[in-house]
């Protein structure tokens, strides 16, 4: 690592809706084979340039970078290349991307790095970028918080498919998902919805007095449901009496509280629907089988061509995501396969290794 360390180094940033983590690495393109481990990593908070405020963009930055580069290290680092949730590098003048610039470039002067190369990509390019080779053309889709598919040209988004946020947007989405949750446990207790253990599940996790609770909490993970009937190990049934009352408790405790966080937090939401179609509950299944459809809607509306390389990454669609064995299946069909990427900070590397040549 001591020669490493003699040489120039590249930070690469992945900044998203829920964290900003930064990597250190040697400048050098032919390490980017054999080097993958980075020499350093940081932490920091959420990373969207549209929806972060400047001031507390920067702080992010500066925490996610200072934890990456040892004091001793900055003076040298060469380049510097953030992917963004937000942002775009294909318009020099689009918001999201003059905002991740200036809170970058903040940071990095408060950090005492003097980098030749400041580099902003969105999220998107970032991710695509990260594929083994750091391709240059193909379709890349993200799929965690929010959701968006790509075409990538250049390296450089060429056409993008929703991104659009929560209030337009989004769609297949883990706040996508944790908002049909919810509403699948209003549908349920205002009589338009069939059971699903989504509605106690749903109620804990906002803190609900659990006597407004349709079902009791059980000691055990899975919940097996057979004929519209949760039973518990032995057979019994485990709902309780749900009466016209206590639907209309449960709706007046769930609806403010929901209204009274951001509406992103509902994203947190959906690993609740994951666990219970694992269990056999057919409205978490069927929530999770739309969201496939709204991501295959957005790859197809990208027209993709048999073979096509199609990158993907987001906790949905990681090696064990909910979404990942149905998109696939789908996108099969159109003769395209997912590979899929942890996150986007190795193509962020890479991106600032071109900008350091």
């Amino acid at each position: 690592m001591s020669n490493e360390l003699n040489q120039d180094l590249v930070v690469g940033l992945d900044a998203g809706g829920t964290r900003t983590r930064a990597v250190l690495a040697t400048a050098g393109a032919e390490d980017a084979g054999r080097n993958d481990r980075p020499l350093g990593e940081g932490l920091g908070g959420p990373g969207n340039a549209l929806t972060v405020p400047v001031p507390q963009l920067t702080e992010h930055l500066a925490e996610a970078v200072g934890g990456a580069v040892p004091k001793r290290l900055r003076g040298r680092v060469v380049a510097v290349t953030g992917g963004f949730a937000g942002a775009t590098g294909a318009d020099p003048d689009e918001p999201g991307r003059l905002n991740a610039l200036a809170a970058l470039t903040a940071a990095l002067r408060d950090l005492g790095i003097a980098a030749e190369s400041v580099g902003i990509s969105s999220d998107i390019e970032a991710a695509f970028a990260s594929a083994p080779g750091a391709p240059a053309d193909g379709l890349a889709l993200v799929a965690g918080t929010g959701a968006v598919a790509a075409r990538i040209s250049g390296r450089r988004c060429a056409a993008i498919v929703d991104g659009d946020g929560w209030l337009l947007g989004d769609d297949g989405s883990g706040f996508w998902i944790g908002r049909s949750a919810a509403r699948a446990a209003l549908r349920m207790a205002d009589g338009r919805g069939g059971p699903t253990v989504l509605a106690a599940s749903v109620g804990r996790a906002l803190g609900l007095p659990e006597e407004v609770l349709p079902y009791e909490a059980l000691p055990y993970e899975a919940l097996p449901y057979e004929a519209g009937v949760l039973r518990d190990e032995r057979g019994g049934a485990v709902p309780k009496e749900w009466s016209r009352a206590r639907r209309e408790a449960f709706r007046r405790h769930l609806l403010p509280t929901v209204m009274a966080r951001p509406p992103i937090r509902l994203a947190r939401l959906a690993p609740l629907v994951a666990e219970a179609a694992q269990g056999g509950d057919a409205v978490a299944a069927a929530i999770l089988d739309r969201a496939a459809d709204r991501l295959e809607e957005s790859v197809r509306a990208l027209e993709p061509r048999p073979g096509e390389r199609i990158v993907a990454t987001g906790g949905l669609l990681g090696p064990d995501g909910p979404l990942t064995a149905p998109l696939t299946g789908r996108l099969q069909a159109l003769g395209l396969t997912l590979d899929h990427v942890a996150d986007g900070c190795r193509g962020a590397v890479a991106l600032a290794r071109l900008g350091a040549t």
